[in-house]
């Protein structure tokens, strides 16, 4: 069985974080959601847990940060295509998130944008052709 990452995120209202999320391409797991979590699936390796501040708070003796305030954690996801990073970042616009909260990247070989979510943590999305990436120094290779 391959690993798996299960990002838990704390969020002041589930519907809309689900919501969101959704639109940014997340399915929804029932077998894991209830009233105050909700699973939501990018790829059979990579989930968010949603968690209302009460759940959030069963798992950590800290309080809980305000992601519009401070930074902990960039989460990045990739993408399969150039196209696909900006319509993942323009639905996350279009939902309630804010776009591009850092400068896009533009590589030639690789291509980021951000989204932070209506709780304030931050998405990068990336594409890369790793055909195209230059190898490293002293490393022979079809790279640029």
């Amino acid at each position: 069985m391959s690993k798996m990452i299960f990002v838990n995120l704390p969020v002041t209202d589930l519907a809309r974080a689900v919501a969101f999320y959704e639109a940014v391409g997340a399915e929804r797991n029932p077998r894991f959601s209830d009233d105050t979590a909700a699973c939501m699936v990018f790829s059979d390796t990579i989930h968010a847990m949603l968690l209302t501040h009460d759940k959030f708070r069963q798992f950590t003796p800290k309080p809980i940060g305000d992601a519009r305030e401070t930074t902990e954690v960039l989460i990045c996801l990739s993408a399969d295509s150039r196209e696909a990073v900006d319509a993942t970042v323009e639905n996350a616009g279009a939902t309630g998130g804010r776009m591009d909260p850092g400068p896009k990247q533009d590589y030639g070989f690789m291509y980021g944008r951000s989204f932070e979510d209506p709780d304030g943590h931050i998405w990068e999305v990336m594409w890369m052709d790793l055909a195209a990436a230059p190898a490293p120094e002293g490393e022979a290779g079809t790279g640029a």
